[in-house]
């Protein structure tokens, strides 16, 4: 039926000529859907006269029996008497299918009359159709040697069938895959049975390889026996090209953007374009990508700076290139290289193309180089991801016979799309760890400051470029008394919010360690604030409880006493002045942020020239060792003797260290140090007001031992004030203690826990204002208490920055 329903024109009627086929449609209950132009012609039914009646009506025969043949068959065929609409009968065989429709299954039904001419098959030899075939066919012998040939095979080969005849496949064709067909050959006149292969090869009558589906067959005699074997092949080189096209662009997603390397994000795709598609590649990034910023979203414009990033050819020493790797260059705003960065989509020539032509002018090396190579085709495609333009990739084809075709360009366009989206990704990364690395830098110790107690010595390695800048630190706080605080500590995660917390954690830490709490106390206040911070982050984006270790140890070079504490860490190791190497058998205590458990601290002498080993657990912990082991190797390394820490750190970094490590590593070497005796004075102070003058006497007279003479005036003051508040403010027993230092350290102990402070005396008050004096006088000043009480001391610089020289 025509589009509007009505009747089509019935054709004219004859004895003779081709009559159209009978077909029609009947659903699963056998109604007819469908009526054709040649049933109606044949049996006279316009559609609307049979559409939506049973099938069988038409029959000229048992319907029941009919239906039983069609039923549980998927396909049928057999003679079938049809009844005209004027009452006559006609005779045809019937083809029935059932079919799988997009409303549902139903039937097709195919009817040809008994008496439709066909054309005689003597009209039509067997070696007209072997020689016309459109595929090649070839008959060998069981020698495999050639017997026919079709116009197929000899075009394809550029030999006759006479030049063909008695030749084996191999000597017409010398590839490694015509070997191959011989064989499978020799296994079929073996067998008997037919095989099937695919190669690829290029014959004498193409300028390039093509697919080839080969089928192999063995040909019988009337008698049944083996005589020979046929052979049949199809160009697939479009399916085969097809499919590889597919297969590359399925590798691309599972090898490009492997890394969060933008070099490596590059290189990958230069490295899988190579040999596969391109000759030569290269991809050039704007340099701005170098540092993480943000690309401009807007067409370049003007002359751009660009990085070759990445680079790849099937030639060694890449010739084709006339720019090493990480090189950059100015890309001229008219010239062709500018203009991929701007253009909408791919950018193809082929020889002599204006456009390639153009380019050589314009940069004379590059273009010598792909001509002399006889480059012919080249494709370049701009990198863009999120609306940013990030750079552009070359390939180049000098080797391959085949341009770059219509399917190329979109192949290189998703190669090219998939790129920089993990170009872009790795970019994003790049900036955030660049943020994170300088916030780390810039909250970690600059330098370690020369101390009297120490030798120190500290790595720090951020964790590798996937996993993150993590939340490692450590520090060395000079504290009172000539002691130093040594620190390290561990907050979990990464990025830039790690770096955030354990930059406020280290900078309480250095609050606390001002006010010269002891390390179980200082890690209780850590403590507390660690749980404030996980109060604080709970309505935030980032939510989560914050976790932290730390290990906290103080050191004084006059007793050689350290106190330790640890609030999850791991603990230190000692390497004693004799190289023997083993832990500090401190208590673990929980990890910050747990809150209400105690800490506990630990006291050990230490001999002069021991060093204390502070680590974080991403020197000990891989995945794919035993942190027992690591350890072991940890203490081995340590028992090692160097020249010095610097040495010693450097010897532990490459001795631990793999290629990727997953987390921070932060190494902190404190080699010991003991103050002379003849540098420290000690005396007992009677708590007597009269004792003042005494304590002046001894004091000046240590410092003329001590060659300081200039400060005995002032250190007369300093005295005279402190002793005085503790006879009158303080308890029993009094000490009074010189220090030769870096700087004079005076201090006043005695046994009460009231903390003095300053005030500012009026006019007429006949006190207040001694430690207002000391203040004024000295550096610095302070307090700190004990178990047995407090001590007040005051720091005073050496004239001309005289220190101890140790």
């Amino acid at each position: 039926m025509t589009s509007d329903g009505t009747a089509p024109p019935e054709p004219p009627a004859g004895p003779s000529g081709p009559q159209p086929a009978v077909t029609a449609a009947a659903d699963q209950e056998g109604t007819l859907t469908a009526w054709s132009t040649g049933a109606r012609w044949l049996l006279g039914y316009r559609t609307e006269d049979v559409v939506g009646r049973p099938a069988t009506d038409l029959l000229a025969e048992d319907a029941a029996a009919f239906r039983a043949r069609l039923s549980g068959r998927q396909r049928w065929t057999g003679p079938v008497v049809l009844r005209r609409q004027d009452g006559s009968r006609v005779a045809g065989e019937l083809l029935a299918h059932r079919r799988v429709s997009p409303i549902g299954t139903d039937w097709l039904l195919v009817w040809r009359p008994a008496h439709k001419d066909l054309p005689s098959r003597d009209d039509f030899p067997l070696s007209w159709c072997f020689e016309q075939a459109p595929s090649i066919l070839g008959v060998f012998d069981l020698d495999q040697r050639y017997v026919w040939s079709n116009l197929g095979e000899e075009r394809a080969l550029a030999l006759t069938g006479d030049q063909l005849y008695g030749l084996r496949l191999p000597e017409a064709v010398p590839h490694p895959d015509s070997e191959r067909i011989e064989e499978a050959q020799r296994r079929v006149a073996r067998t008997g049975r037919p095989e099937f292969l695919e190669v690829y090869v290029r014959v004498a009558g193409e300028d390039r390889e093509h697919s080839w589906t080969a089928h192999l067959a063995p040909l019988h005699d009337p008698a049944g026996k083996l005589i020979g074997v046929g052979f049949a092949a199809q160009d697939t080189t479009e399916q085969y090209e097809a499919r590889q096209r597919l297969t590359l662009l399925n590798e691309a997603g599972t090898r490009i953007g492997t890394s969060l390397d933008v070099s490596l994000t590059a290189q990958q795709l230069a490295d899988l374009a190579v040999p596969r598609f391109a000759d030569y590649t290269c991809v050039d990034l704007l340099t701005t990508i170098d540092s993480g910023s943000e690309p401009p979203t807007a067409p370049v414009a003007g002359p751009a700076t660009v990085r070759r990033t990445a680079q790849r050819s099937i030639l060694r020493g890449t010739p084709e290139s006339a720019v090493v790797p990480g090189a950059a260059l100015t890309l001229p705003a008219d010239g062709p290289a500018a203009g991929w960065l701007a253009a909408p989509g791919p950018v193809l020539y082929q020889r002599d193309d204006p456009g390639l032509v153009r380019w050589a002018e314009r940069d004379p090396d590059q273009g010598a180089r792909l001509r002399d190579l006889g480059a012919h085709s080249v494709l370049a495609v701009p990198l863009r991801a999120r609306g940013a333009t990030l750079g552009s990739v070359l390939f180049v084809r000098h080797r391959r016979p085949d341009p770059f075709v219509h399917d190329d360009l979109l192949l290189a366009q998703e190669l090219a799309a998939r790129t920089a989206v993990c170009v872009d990704n790795a970019r994003l990364y790049t900036h955030e760890r660049t943020t994170a690395v300088t916030l780390q830098e810039s909250l970690m110790p600059q330098r370690l400051a020369e101390q009297t107690a120490f030798e120190a010595a500290a790595r720090y390695l951020p964790a590798s470029a996937q996993a993150g800048i993590g939340g490692d630190w450590f520090d060395v706080i000079p504290l009172s008394g000539a002691r130093v605080a040594l620190v390290i500590g561990d907050v979990v995660g990464h990025g830039v919010q790690a770096s955030a917390t354990m930059g406020r954690l280290r900078t309480a830490v250095r609050t606390l360690a001002d006010i010269d709490l002891p390390p179980d106390e200082l890690l209780t206040h850590l403590d507390d604030l660690v749980l404030r911070l996980t109060a604080e982050s709970g309505d935030s984006d980032t939510q989560g409880d914050i976790g932290a270790t730390c290990l906290y140890a103080v050191y004084d070079p006059v007793t050689r006493r350290c106190v330790c504490a640890r609030a999850g860490h791991l603990p230190p190791m000692l390497r004693r002045p004799d190289g023997r190497v083993h832990f500090l058998d401190l208590p673990e205590g929980p990890p910050l942020g747990l809150g209400g458990l105690p800490f506990e601290a630990t006291e050990v002498e230490l001999p002069e020239g021991t060093t204390l080993a502070l680590y974080t657990d991403g020197l000990i912990e891989r995945r794919d060792r035993d942190p027992g082991e690591r350890l072991d190797m940890l203490r081995a390394t340590l028992a090692r003797p160097a020249e010095s820490l610097q040495e010693a750190c450097d010897t532990v970094m490459n001795a631990m260290l793999t290629d990727r490590h997953d987390d921070d590593i932060a190494l902190l070497l404190a080699r010991t140090r003991v103050l002379p005796a003849d540098r420290v004075a000690v005396w007992d102070v009677p708590d007597e007001p009269s004792s003042v003058a005494q304590a002046r006497k001894d004091a000046s007279a240590q410092l003329a031992a001590w060659g300081l003479d200039d400060l005995v005036f002032i250190t007369e003051l300093v005295v005279s004030e402190l002793v005085t508040n503790a006879i009158r403010y303080g308890e029993a027993p009094i000490r009074m203690r010189l220090i030769h230092d870096r700087a004079l350290i005076c201090e006043v102990q005695d046994s009460s826990s009231t903390a003095p402070h300053l005030k500012r005396a009026r006019t007429y008050d006949e006190g207040g204002r001694g430690l207002l004096l000391v203040a004024q006088l000295t550096q610095r000043w302070g307090t700190r208490y004990n178990r047995n009480g407090k001590t007040i001391w005051a720091e005073q610089d050496l004239p001309g920055g005289d220190g101890l020289g140790v």
